[in-house]
């Protein structure tokens, strides 16, 4: 038997010091600075985003994350799930408004007073928190439930503000008031941390600094010498984040509602099927991170249904107009957002509403204008063509139309070489004619 230490046949030493250097590499590995930035509105992608880098901070036990933050607000629940994450993290989060000129709004104010340090570059402001809500029907809430949900983001930011140490009332004034702060009138009040104009200078003001933590703990901040990382996000994020552009999904929706009409008006077409079908599942996969107003998309699937219906119906434009106006109210309500970064703009809706309205007013127009011509092929086709007499119709003889020899009948005698006119298509390769005038022969 080889030397070593065996159990039950097992190498023992093989088998521990791979589990030993297991066990012991989150200890040998080097704490870093974890830097993530927001550069967006806070929405699904943007909160998966950063509790993802949070989870990688706690894990790879990281001194701290900074989040450079720009933003103009978001949607509450995003920004509730963010903030539940910082407060839970082990790793301490500083959220930093930067570059100069960015600004940290609405939800971004929430997020910022949040963390553990809430600093600010240069040139930027943060604040203007006030709840802005929309109803089911896209239109501003009632004064009592805005009144509600007023009382409610108060509240919430005065214990954020609280349990950090930060000034309880510049904070609820933001929300109250609709208050924005410069950087300067947020650190003399005692609203952020510092004022700095680069990461560098953040790392080498806390390091080595106390801070406490939402639960009340302490923690000794060791920045200096330790690695930046960059944590950037994820294709599928970055995909996710284009296509949640409320424009871009509005167009999307448009053209894949076009392409899908095209293709049932014209079986067979395939290409304006297969690009409508992509076009549209891209609209309803954005949709489920954008918050829609259905009663919107209602209206528009009505404006389609009122031009499909010019074809049925003689209403002299009126269907059209209505289906007009259906197509760009829709799209005005589509996505209730609470602020217009997720808003389609109106410079999007109005042409692409307009356009698309008129390239199907257009196409219901080719469908009507083919219904109303008269058939030039088949049975239908051969109704009202004039030819000739090649024998005597007394009833029956041999006729010319459409440089094809046919078998006729007569209401009455036609003599030879006279003009005749299909008034029937019998069976057989027969047709019916009558003597034409001499006007009409062919």
């Amino acid at each position: 038997m080889p030397a070593g230490p065996f159990y039950n046949g097992i190498n023992v030493k093989k088998i521990a010091f791979p589990l030993l250097v297991v066990l012991l590499l989150p200890l040998l590995a080097t704490p870093a600075v974890l830097k993530i930035t927001v550069n967006a509105a806070i929405h699904p992608v943007t909160s998966e985003y950063i509790r993802n880098a949070i989870d990688r901070a706690d894990r790879e036990q990281a001194s701290l994350l900074m989040m450079f933050l720009n933003t103009p607000g978001g949607l509450d629940t995003s920004m509730r799930e963010i903030i539940e994450k910082i407060l839970a993290a082990k790793t301490p989060v500083a959220a930093y408004v930067s570059p100069s000129g960015a600004r940290s709004a609405s939800a971004g104010f929430f997020i910022g007073v949040a963390c553990d340090l809430f600093i600010m570059a240069p040139g930027t402001n943060t604040g203007a928190a006030h709840p802005v809500g929309v109803s089911v029907t896209g239109q501003p809430m009632d004064k009592t439930m805005e009144d509600k949900v007023t009382q409610d983001a108060a509240s919430y930011i005065k214990t954020l503000a609280e349990k950090r140490g930060r000034n309880v009332k510049m904070a609820e004034d933001a929300v109250r008031k609709s208050l924005s702060y410069t950087e300067k009138e947020a650190y003399e009040g005692g609203l952020v941390d510092l004022v700095a104009k680069s990461e560098q200078d953040i790392i080498d003001f806390f390091d080595q600094k106390t801070i406490r933590r939402f639960q009340g703990e302490t923690q000794v901040l060791r920045l200096k010498n330790v690695p930046l990382v960059d944590v950037p996000m994820s294709s599928r994020q970055k995909f996710l984040l284009t296509i949640s552009n409320p424009n871009l999904a509005y167009i999307l929706l448009m053209l894949g509602l076009l392409g899908l009409y095209f293709e049932f008006a014209n079986p067979g077409a395939i290409l304006p099927g297969v690009l409508g079908g992509i076009s549209l599942l891209l609209a309803i996969f954005s949709f489920q991170i954008l918050p829609i107003n259905y009663v919107g998309l209602i209206l528009i699937l009505m404006a389609i249904g009122m031009f499909i219906l010019e074809i049925k119906v003689h209403s002299y434009g009126a269907l059209s107009i209505g289906g007009i106006a259906a197509m760009i109210i829709g799209s005005m309500m589509l996505i209730k957002a609470p602020i217009p970064e997720l808003r389609p703009s109106l410079k999007i809706i109005l042409p692409v509403a307009l356009g698309i309205s008129l390239i199907l007013i257009f196409l219901v127009t080719i469908v009507i204008r083919a219904h109303m011509r008269k058939a030039t092929t088949g049975k239908e086709g051969l109704i009202g063509e004039v030819g000739t007499a090649l024998t005597d119709l007394s009833p029956e003889g041999q006729v010319l139309v459409h440089g094809e020899y046919w078998r006729a009948e007569a209401d009455g005698p036609v003599p030879k070489g006279s003009a005749v006119k299909v008034i029937q298509v019998l069976s057989h390769l027969k047709l019916r004619v009558s003597k034409a005038s001499d006007g009409n022969k062919s």
